[in-house]
């Protein structure tokens, strides 16, 4: 006789306001299984999960765990009843060390140095057995991200977890951070536990998962075993057309130098090199890409060249003026055409307690066509914010709705929208498909070639190698703050790539 699922999810529906964002849900996860869940943002994925945590009530529908009805209004009855979730943003305290995080909220009584005993065991033995090896001593916040979102599993394990939800689990990590995250995620299954990933990239889904489940527009639409399935199938599933996997560009001739950066450096205030010698040009009509792994100075160079930071030495000239000392400012950049979409949208290209609408205007607020005089039109930006929504297929589609309630590909949505419809002659780039399902990555990718194709000189930094290969006519790989080498996008492979981002040159390889 076969067992129970470990989760079975029946009618769920959940409405907010006027958005229905999960109708009629139901969803089957055996145990000792990862189950895969896509869709495009704003799908009801993540509201779905939230359910299951506690996060969300639903309005109408029944959950079991191992065949037996469970009723979840909380996350520590979510806990209590073995499930643990790992957020795409971390829910860590920075300054507390590992061991102190993994007992926070279950600190075992009021003497903590039992618990803090008990949970070095724990770690000790989870490191055994699922090879999670961390010192426990060491402060959150000096961790890379890889090894924070190894802190947020080992929470959710030292609690008990069964059953454990991630979601967009890659969406901040480097490749071989997610190969290894991959790793440990094969091993739960292997010791019995139940996995739920949701993710947008289908490379994953058919990597890792056992099975596939597929959202859109709120409704699940399909439930699939991932080896009988493939990428274009999920796609089509996903946007409920044919989705175009491949970038297609056409060749051109590229145009009039634009962008000139000649001997950059940048020194921290501790001392600590972050740029050294970076000499890079950018023409009109061509996309430049940037890669290399994560924390190489791809950062730093964008917010030099955005002037959000100064160069220690160095020049930078924008059609063929040095800017110096005032004119290196984002406004006064912003008047010369060089416009500029943040790699982290949270921290530096959004207010997300300001309602959409404000957000789509953030950095040209003082354009005269918002408003008389001093004084902003509400209704003149909410109208241009409508328009803006409708032609980048945001969802909601709501521009009165704080920013924090849109999915993180909306988000991205909003800023890439601002920046592009501004008609710059330079723009710069940073992770633009950070955490966006594969129709907008499609709708994002063709807006960047339409760009190009227009003339305008795009400096793009991605994490996503393939991105970097697909869009860019030429590629730079980075790696300590250098520039290791230059490639043709059709001479690049990435095994070549690879070896530049390590520092390999051609010489040494």
């Amino acid at each position: 006789m076969a067992s129970a699922p470990a989760i079975s999810l029946t009618g769920i529906s959940k409405r907010f306001g006027s958005v229905q964002a999960n109708r009629d849900v139901s969803l089957s996860v055996a145990a000792g299984s990862i189950h895969g869940i896509v869709g495009e943002n704003g799908a009801g994925k993540s509201t779905l999960m939230s359910i299951l945590y506690g996060f969300y009530e639903a309005d109408s529908g029944e959950i079991a765990l191992s065949g037996k009805p469970c009723r979840i209004r909380t996350p520590a009855d979510a806990i209590a009843a073995g499930i643990g979730m790992v957020h795409q943003h971390f829910m860590l305290v920075e300054t507390l060390s590992v061991v102190e995080n993994v007992i926070l909220g279950a600190e075992g009584g009021a003497w903590l140095g039992g618990g803090v005993t008990r949970a070095r065991a724990e770690l000790t033995r989870l490191a055994q057995d699922y090879g999670l090896a961390i010192d426990p001593d060491a402060i959150v916040g000096e961790l890379s991200v890889g090894l924070q979102q190894r802190v947020e599993i080992l929470k959710a394990l030292y609690r008990g977890a069964q059953i454990l939800i991630l979601d967009e689990p890659t969406a901040v990590l480097t490749p071989p951070e997610a190969d290894q995250l991959f790793s440990l995620l094969r091993a739960l299954r292997d010791q019995g536990k139940t996995v739920i990933l949701i993710t947008h990239k289908l490379r994953e889904i058919m990597e890792v998962t056992d099975r596939v489940s597929v959202m859109r527009r709120g409704e699940m639409v399909a439930h699939l075993a991932t080896r009988e399935t493939s990428p274009p199938e999920l796609a089509e599933a996903m946007v409920g057309r044919r989705v175009l996997l491949r970038v297609e560009k056409a060749q051109r001739p590229r145009g009039a130098k634009v962008l000139e950066a000649i001997g950059l450096d940048l020194v921290d205030a501790r001392g600590v090199a972050l740029l050294t010698g970076v000499n890079l040009t950018l023409h009109a009509g061509e996309i430049v890409g940037i890669a290399g792994v994560a924390g190489n100075g791809q950062s730093e160079l964008l917010e030099v060249l955005a002037g959000l930071a100064q160069p220690s030495r160095g020049v930078v000239r924008l059609n063929g003026e040095v800017l110096t000392g005032a004119d290196r400012n984002p406004a006064r950049l912003r008047k010369l055409g060089l416009m500029h979409v943040p790699e982290d949208r949270l921290r530096s290209g959004l207010v997300t307690a300001f309602p959409a609408a404000e957000n789509t205007i953030l950095g040209y607020q003082d354009d005269p066509a918002l408003g008389p005089g001093p004084f902003l039109s509400p209704t003149t930006i909410s109208a241009r914010a409508r328009e803006t929504f409708a032609a980048y297929d945001v969802r909601p589609p709501d521009p009165d709705l704080k920013t924090a309630k849109f999915s993180g590909g909306n988000q991205q949505k909003i800023v890439l929208a601002r920046e592009i419809e501004r008609a710059p002659k330079v723009l710069l780039v940073g992770q633009p498909t950070r955490g966006v399902d594969i129709g907008a990555i499609e709708f994002i990718h063709r807006r960047l070639i339409g760009l190009r194709d227009a003339g305008v000189a795009i400096l793009l930094v991605s994490v996503e190698l393939e991105e970097v290969m697909a869009l860019s006519d030429r590629i730079l790989a980075m790696c300590g703050g250098r520039i290791t080498g230059e490639r043709l996008a059709g001479e690049a492979d990435e095994r070549d790539l690879g070896l530049l981002m390590a520092g390999v040159t051609g010489e040494a390889a």
